[in-house]
């Protein structure tokens, strides 16, 4: 590299199409970057389409399977199961180097990786190759997700930011929410078109941050993190997730489960004794100084456990216990999506009202409440509008008051550590979602399987998710919070 090369890197150096942080500060710091909100709109469409394909793909995957002859339910299951583990494994990594590297170059990457990847989903001949598709569109993903967030930061005034982030987070509510829905209409006309509408998405998008994003990379002099703890923290999550996401199907108590879960247990011990003792491990100690990171942390993984069992668990009860139809499942939740948005968007005004904990915690009560508005009003005669949709609506506020608050958390940190803290966040978020749809399998999987008793005890482990969350929170609140 030559020098002149070397000093673009370091300090950002302003051009037509990247405005780097310097160019903020010329903004002044109450203003934020001269093009902001063209920046939000970007990001929040490439954070929607990355959060849309964790749960879209879901209620499709009965009719993908009827494209490949042969194929079983395991086979099938490697749809979702290897998206969920190369997304979750690779979040803080790809976060991690974005703040050294580059984070409109790292989101930009993803961009392009997970609309080719897209594409090759639609066209795939064979089950193996959608498989192996999945794995790719999750790289794109892991490199669009925590750095659309470590972009956005720097982008507007400190003032704004619990208003950008609840927009942000609402995007993403809304698009986890609306995946049943958007699954369902889609595939009516094709399996195939929940990946192929990303494309045209994807290449949008991937032009106009070209032209909009600035760059923001750590300053002159950072090193790169330790590569064994970065080994170590991919090792973790990947043990971790595969084990959760392979146990149903192998059994708990299986040598094979066991032996992989005790193999993950050893391996997270040693990454955590690594960020204890490392200066310039993956996951930096110094993240966990900031109380409401570490809360928010904690608190987004058990939300996203009973999140999970939401999602999951209305699907199965109205298509299997009502006998819903795709389509009409779908539209069936649609109110949740609805009403997540307008919570989550209002998510400034809201903080500005009641500070950051109290909407955070109310979100997490209002899970609990969702599940036990079902426990108390379901049955197994259907009856959309007094004992499913409350609970829905329910659910929805709490997607809409829970996710923005904590995403916030990664604000408290310095300036430069904004997108690794963003992929902490989002790591405790898969592997929680992870361990959700584990528990409804594992629930459903008994002999009560898939009666109106045995979704009350799935909702039951949501609710114990909500409080568990919601404890989270406030044992770890400071007088500032």
């Amino acid at each position: 590299m030559s020098n002149a090369e070397a000093a673009d890197v370091r300090t950002a150096v302003p051009s037509p199409v990247t405005a780097p942080p310097a160019a903020v500060a010329a903004a002044g710091p109450e203003e934020g970057h001269p093009a902001r909100w063209w920046i939000l709109a970007v990001l929040a469409a490439v954070a929607f389409m990355a959060q849309l394909d964790l749960f879209i793909v879901n209620v499709a995957l009965p009719v993908i399977g009827h494209s490949y002859a042969g194929s079983s339910l395991s086979g099938l299951s490697w749809v979702l199961n290897a998206y969920a583990i190369v997304f979750a494994a690779l979040l803080v990594p790809a976060g991690r180097l974005a703040d050294h590297f580059g984070r409109r170059r790292f989101l930009l990457a993803g961009v392009a990786v997970f609309t080719l990847a897209s594409a090759a989903c639609a066209v795939a001949p064979t089950l193996g190759v959608l498989v192996a598709a999945r794995a790719l569109q999750a790289v794109g993903a892991a490199l669009i997700v925590p750095t659309s967030l470590g972009l956005l930061y720097p982008a507007f005034a400190k003032r704004q930011h619990a208003m950008v982030v609840g927009i942000w987070a609402g995007v993403g509510a809304v698009a986890a929410t609306a995946g049943p829905p958007v699954g369902g209409l889609l595939v009516e006309a094709s399996w195939r078109w929940i990946f192929l509408i990303n494309v045209p998405i994807g290449v949008v998008t991937l032009l106009a941050g070209l032209r909009v994003l600035p760059e923001v990379r750590a300053v002159a002099g950072s090193r790169l993190p330790d590569w064994i703890s970065a080994v170590l923290v991919l090792a973790s999550v990947t043990l971790l997730v595969l084990g959760t996401v392979q146990g149903p199907s192998w059994g708990w108590g299986s040598a094979s489960t066991i032996a992989l879960l005790a193999v993950a247990a050893v391996v997270i011990t040693l990454t955590v004794l690594r960020t204890l003792r490392h200066p310039h491990a993956l996951i930096e100690r110094d993240l966990f100084t900031s109380r409401p990171f570490t809360g928010a942390t904690v608190a987004l993984f058990l939300f996203f456990i009973g999140f999970a069992i939401f999602l999951l668990s209305v699907v199965l009860f109205l298509q299997d216990e009502w006998h819903y139809s795709v389509v009409r499942s779908g539209l069936a939740i649609a109110p949740g999506p609805a009403v997540s948005a307008l919570f989550a968007i209002n998510a400034g005004r809201i903080r500005a009202r009641f500070g950051r904990l109290a909407p955070a915690m109310a979100g997490t009560l209002c899970m609990a409440a969702a599940a036990g508005y079902w426990i108390l009003f379901s049955s197994a005669s259907p009856d959309y509008a007094a004992g499913f949709l409350p609970g829905m609506l329910i659910g929805g506020i709490s997607a809409g008051l829970t996710q923005a608050p904590l995403y916030a958390a990664a604000g408290t940190l310095p300036p430069d550590r904004a997108t690794t803290g963003s992929a902490v966040l989002n790591m405790a978020r898969q592997v929680g979602s992870a361990v959700g749809v584990a528990v409804v399998v594992v629930i459903l999987g008994t002999g009560a399987a898939h009666t109106v008793a045995a979704f009350h005890h799935v909702w039951a482990a949501e609710a114990v998710a909500g409080l568990a969350a919601c404890l989270a929170i406030a044992v770890t609140r400071n007088n500032r919070a």
